[in-house]
């Protein structure tokens, strides 16, 4: 099932009152295959494990995360770089196309818009310097000098001044 979906009916629940606080702290850890990001939480005295598409890009890992409350409190691993995505009025943006390009060369990470589903993206670099170009829908917004150290994790926000939604992708009249 896509996350998409999932989002939708955890949200048809939370309106119809079905869905109460969550009773523990959300902890997130790869998972055993390593092809998923488990999200763990407690709803109403029950655990519930969500599952969080870990993608890959050559050597380097990365997920998409921050869409609901669950995500938004939960605990990651300690992947090197988060980027945070917002645009005008909305506190969180998805469908974001990344690349992060190494500075003294190297091959770029690639993350396509259909990845980013969550307006989080935690990419676990090597220590190193980067830059970062991000995309949504026509415009760029960049970072440069990015430094990123072992064992530690860099918070960087994205922000578009507003966001045009589909309007902003027809041609003007």
């Amino acid at each position: 099932m896509k996350r998409s979906f999932l989002w939708v009916v955890w949200l048809a629940v939370l309106f119809n009152g079905a869905v109460g606080q969550a009773d523990g702290g959300a902890v997130a850890r790869i998972g055993a295959s390593s092809e998923f990001v488990e999200l763990s939480h407690q709803i109403e005295g029950r655990t519930t494990v969500d599952l969080l598409p870990l993608h890959r890009a050559g050597d380097v890992r990365y997920f998409s995360a921050g869409i609901g409350l669950e995500e938004r409190a939960a605990q990651y691993p300690p992947f090197s770089l988060k980027l945070v995505f917002t645009a005008g009025g909305k506190p969180f943006l998805s469908g974001v196309s990344v690349a992060i390009q190494p500075v003294k060369g190297g091959a770029v990470v690639t993350i396509p818009q259909e990845q980013v589903e969550g307006p989080w993206l935690f990419v676990d670099l090597a220590p190193g310097v980067y830059n970062v170009t991000a995309i949504h829908r026509d415009r760029k917004q960049g970072l440069t000098g990015i430094a990123v150290e072992a064992g530690k994790q860099k918070t960087f926000h994205l922000r578009w001044s507003e966001d045009r939604g589909l309007a902003g992708a027809l041609p003007p009249e």
